[in-house]
């Protein structure tokens, strides 16, 4: 007979420890820091100038939740990354998804404070509270809150862009085009993994500068493009691919079908429309990170939500799209492609 206990109560109900601890350590660059080699509780101590007080408990903390390593015990013990954390949290990897981390410490984590009041009012609870220009608005026109948020959209998805740039079958397409392109992180993993395709990136004119930057450093300028455009006042760019990824979330019922009915008319006849999101499965009972991630659009947005396929499916299939099938990215995302 099993016995019923409180322990999961007790660890998601104090989830926010566990939480505070990695955003913070994330935040310091720890991971980065230790991606060089293993390192003393003395030398991260003098890294990160921290007080010697809570050194071990805040090292031991992170062994105990599975993001650090350790070798021996306090001021004998040698602490190095786990294989998850070396992969997905070493800032000088392409696979870094530190950035939603760093603005979900800064900016976020706060605003997840005044959830009961969005629940009850239906009203953002970020800047756009105390006054300031709605989300977008107000990231867009400042340009250090911009290059954060760009950095943490390449960061939530840079585990799903290599997945989906090296399982999906480009063989058939030449162009490409990602819509809300942000810092043209997929448009890299995608260049990187297949030759044949040029791609280009379509955001605001604000974004073009840091994507063209991006593309030059690592050489790739010769096959991605930034193009500014508004995609709610403009058409998309013609292509044989076009990619939105986390972007039918942040807005309303109708913008979202508006935009897969432009997605639908750039393409040519056998293009396809890949959307990469945290997709709530249609029993809505499962995927509990897509489903936060619709709570966290509440908290940002002034009517966006997270959706399932079955939601997808009806809106691709009144645009026109006439075969959607899922590809499962890693943990709870998965790219929904629509053929036209």
């Amino acid at each position: 007979m099993s016995t019923i206990d409180p322990s999961k109560i007790m660890q998601i109900g104090m989830g926010f420890w566990a939480s505070k601890t990695l955003l913070t350590a994330v935040n310091m660059n720890l991971f980065t820091h230790l991606a060089t080699g293993e390192k003393s509780g003395q030398q991260i101590q003098q890294l990160l100038g921290l007080h010697k007080r809570s050194l071990f408990d805040f090292l031991d903390t992170l062994v105990a939740l599975g993001f650090l390593q350790r070798k021996g015990i306090k001021e004998n013990a040698m602490y190095s990354n786990s294989q998850d954390v070396d992969l997905f949290l070493d800032k000088n990897k392409l696979t870094y998804i530190g950035g939603i981390l760093e603005m979900s410490n800064n900016r976020l984590y706060p605003f997840w404070n005044n959830l009961e009041e969005a629940l009850k009012t239906g009203k953002p609870q970020n800047e756009s509270k105390s006054g300031e220009a709605p989300l977008f608005e107000a990231i867009y026109s400042d340009e250090n809150r911009l290059k954060e948020f760009l950095h943490a959209m390449g960061g939530v998805q840079a585990g799903n862009f290599d997945f989906f740039a090296r399982n999906f079958d480009f063989s058939g397409f030449k162009s490409h085009c990602d819509i809300g392109g942000s810092g043209g992180n997929l448009c890299v993993h995608i260049a990187k993994n297949d030759q044949h395709i040029k791609s280009i990136s379509f955001d605001l004119p604000q974004v073009a500068p840091i994507a063209e930057s991006n593309f030059k450093a690592l050489g790739l300028d010769h096959r991605i493009k930034a193009v500014s455009g508004d995609f709610f006042k403009d058409d998309l760019p013609k292509a044989e691919l076009i990619t939105m990824s986390n972007v039918l979330h942040d807005w309303g019922h109708e913008d979202k079908k508006m935009l897969i009915q432009k997605a639908y008319d750039a393409l040519p006849d056998h293009g396809a429309f890949v959307v990469i999101e945290n997709v709530i499965d249609n029993e809505r009972n499962k995927n509990a990170f897509g489903l936060m991630m619709s709570l966290n659009m509440l908290i940002e947005t002034d009517q966006g939500f997270d959706y399932s396929l079955a939601d997808f499916e009806e809106w691709a299939g009144e645009a026109g799209f006439k075969k959607i099938s899922v590809m499962p990215l890693t943990g709870p995302a998965s790219a929904l492609i629509a053929r036209k």
